[in-house]
Order: structure tokens, then C-alpha cells, then sequence
């Protein structure tokens, strides 16, 4: 078995982490799932932002872990969670890298939505 390569981001695949000032729900099916004053915004590359919430302003209890698994030579191996609430649409709706690459080690401990998996995550100012 071949180790999993790791990639460091660099000029040709830059990753940036800042946090976010707005406030971020997640919203489905009238619920929130997540809310949070406290995310992180990730750029990679030409890739479009996202937003990283904390795990602990996430609901968990409306979430169910997946044997669904990725690997980002970037960033690591992801973990999925669904949303039951959200039917089949809401499958392998969330990610997490929960042991990631050092070079993106701030994600640790935070979740990231797919955006076409829930009805709407949306930043507010606070």
C-alpha cells in the first residue's frame, strides 16, 4: 500500500485561512444546522471560498457520520456527515478534516457544507 502524497500549498495551489467576521447559518428544511460567529473562510487556488464552522456550533444531533471518505493531498483525509432531515438531497452534506495536513491546521475541529446539500448559508453582519 502506497503512502497518500502530501502536497504543500504554495504559489501554484495557494490556500489561505482568515477568519470570517460575519456571522454563518446554516439553514435546511426551517432548521438551523449550524450558527456561528466564529468561522474561518478557505481559499484555494481558483476554487470558490469556504466557509469553516466550528464543530461545536454545529447541531450534532442532526447529523449522522458516513463511510464516505476523501483524500485532498493538501489538506487530508475528510470525513461526511448527512443530514437526515434533509432526505437523500442532504447525503455526505458535510465535511471535516478531523487530523489535517499542518499547513492547514486551523480546520481542525471545523465542518464545512456543501452549499446544493442544504437550503442556504448565509453571512450576516454582526
Amino acid at each position: 500500500m502506497s503512502a497518500k502524497p502530501i502536497k504543500i500549498p504554495g504559489p501554484d495551489h495557494p490556500i489561505t485561512i482568515e477568519p470570517n467576521p460575519a456571522k454563518v447559518v446554516v439553514l435546511l428544511n426551517g432548521k438551523a444546522i449550524a450558527e456561528t460567529n466564529e468561522s474561518l473562510t478557505l481559499q484555494e487556488a481558483n476554487y470558490p471560498p469556504v466557509s469553516y464552522i466550528p464543530r461545536k456550533d454545529v447541531d450534532m444531533s442532526l447529523l449522522q457520520r458516513t463511510d464516505h471518505k476523501t483524500h485532498c493531498p493538501y489538506k487530508g483525509d475528510a470525513s461526511y456527515y448527512s443530514i437526515p432531515l434533509g432526505g437523500d438531497r442532504s447525503n455526505n452534506a458535510i465535511w471535516t478534516y478531523e487530523h489535517p495536513h499542518d499547513a492547514v491546521s486551523a480546520i481542525k475541529d471545523y465542518m464545512a457544507f456543501y452549499p446544493d446539500r442544504v437550503d442556504s448559508i448565509e453571512a450576516r453582519d454582526i
